[in-house]
């Protein structure tokens, strides 16, 4: 495959010295996504168990909270310090240790015997994974040659979309064929035997990318940067069930005094020679930054949607568990199939389809409004599904390249930090479209809503990710030219 003026992210950036060939990239690739796919899934699985935690551990609302939110926090939190750790460290050495610190804390979710035992461990299995992710994208910056990050990125959409599906329906059937009499517990379980295959295959497979020196891990930083998103995560992921007390305020308020502390930090620690976690001078590259501020705008009407369709079809028009997951299958199916196909496009088209991609996806969420408004019962059925695999259609096309194009100027001696950064973002910005766009869902559908009231809900609720994905597609558009203009600086330098 050759780089062709077509395709800006192929012709925006050179490998560096640093960066290792893959002798291997189909296996390579095959243990770093089978990681990826692992955080994901069990980010989404739980809550097909919600009802098992509370009938076999008697965990209330909050614990339930807590499950489900506590790893968000902790992976979200832990992010960049873990990305940071692989620049520091090694990428191989990093994740091989977060693999396996997941594998041994997932052993520990599925032998707990309380509510407080499983939000503990679960909150550490999210720190595993924040050790863990990071190292996937930087390995793929690092190692990959910079023409075939684009499939690599490509099929880490696919695992990704897969995953976020997969949560539902085989966490579903899962429960349903109670494997081994396990319960839920087989939900965790499987990871152990997973993650210590790929551990192995990691050590075999793996490039070894050393830093260039030892640095020290700055402390101070990891722990404000990890303050500050925890006193926005944690509001915004009980705040609703709460009822919003007066500490949910304080801690957002808190937020920024603290936030901004960090960022005064993490500049004077590099203006004296430091190595600050948090590298401010990524943010210089205008695409970099653009991708960070679309992945998480991103992120926040497609998790606000999924969230709330799950309610729609489990609490409005009585699907169960299972069902629901499988009316969301196709969904993940043309999210995967253009993922694939999208880096054969961007060859073809350069990142205009980006803008493309936000297109389709709007015009499959405008859709579901509207049949949401003309049919407001569990006849729409067929209709919600149809225009939600349009939604996921665009998503494919969009949401690998978007990522491929962020990390593209992003030396790769700062792969882990980059990709850190760029991971929480996401993160961050879907825990928040749940946990804003999801209270506006409540609040719609009314104290005992039907059937109708959930699909008028729904429909207001998809309008407002309508105007996000709009605000994506027009960000998309500065990604686009800085990716331009990086290629025109690269083949001018080229020429002379």
């Amino acid at each position: 495959m050759t780089e062709t003026s077509a395709d800006p992210v192929a012709t925006s950036a050179r490998p560096s010295p640093t960066s290792v060939s893959a002798p291997r990239p189909g296996p390579l690739l095959a243990v770093l996504l089978s990681a990826w796919f692992m955080a994901q899934f069990d980010f989404f699985v739980v809550n097909v168990a919600a009802p098992s935690f509370e009938r076999d551990l008697h965990a209330g609302p909050a614990a339930l909270e807590l499950i489900v939110g506590g790893y968000a926090f902790a992976y979200a939190s832990g992010m960049i310090t873990g990305g940071r750790l692989g620049d520091l460290f090694g990428y191989r050495r990093a994740f091989v240790a977060g693999l396996v610190a997941f594998a041994v804390t997932s052993l520990l979710c599925g032998i707990a015997t309380s509510p407080g035992q499983l939000i503990g461990f679960r909150l550490l299995q999210g720190f595993a994974g924040a050790v863990m992710v990071p190292q996937v994208l930087a390995t793929v910056t690092a190692s990959f040659p910079v023409h075939a990050r684009g499939r690599a990125m490509a099929w880490y959409g696919v695992a990704g979309g897969t995953a976020s599906v997969a949560g539902q329906v085989l966490g579903g059937l899962m429960l349903d064929a109670d494997i081994l009499g396990l319960g839920w517990r087989v939900l965790f379980l499987i990871n152990v035997p997973i993650g210590a295959v790929a551990a192995l295959l990691a050590l075999r497979y793996l490039p070894s990318v050393r830093p260039a020196r030892r640095a020290r891990l700055d402390l101070p930083g990891a722990g404000g940067v990890a303050l500050a998103l925890g006193l926005v995560l944690v509001p915004l992921a009980m705040g609703r069930t709460a009822g919003w007390p007066v500490w949910t305020w304080i801690c957002l308020a808190a937020a920024v005094p603290v936030g901004l502390a960090t960022v005064l930090w993490q500049r004077a620690l590099a203006a004296r020679g430091g190595d600050p976690v948090l590298d401010l001078t990524l943010f210089r590259e205008g695409s970099y930054l653009a991708g960070v501020v679309t992945g998480a705008a991103f992120m926040a009407y497609w998790a606000s949607v999924m969230f709330t369709l799950t309610l729609l079809l489990q609490g409005g028009f009585g699907l169960g568990p299972f069902q629901a997951g499988l009316a969301f299958a196709p969904t993940g199916v043309c999210f995967a199939g253009s993922a694939l196909l999208s880096r054969a496009l961007v060859q073809r088209f350069g990142l205009r389809i980006l803008q493309l991609g936000s297109v389709v996806t709007v015009t499959g969420l405008a859709a579901l409004s509207l049949v949401l408004y003309v049919q407001p019962d569990r006849g729409v059925l067929p209709w919600v599904v149809a225009t939600m695999a349009v939604a996921g259609l665009g998503n494919g096309l969009t949401l690998p390249q978007l990522i491929g194009a962020s990390l593209v100027r992003v030396p790769p001696k700062r792969a882990g930090t980059g990709a850190g950064v760029l991971t929480t973002a996401q993160q961050f910005g879907g825990a928040a479209g749940v946990a804003v766009i999801g209270a506006a869902f409540f609040a719609l559908a009314g104290a005992a809503p039907s059937a109708a009231g959930h699909a008028r809900a729904a429909m207001w609720t998809t309008l407002i990710s309508v105007a996000l994905t709009c605000v994506v597609t027009i960000l998309t558009t500065v990604i686009r030219r800085a990716a331009d203009r990086a290629a025109r600086a690269d083949r001018a330098g080229a020429g002379a």
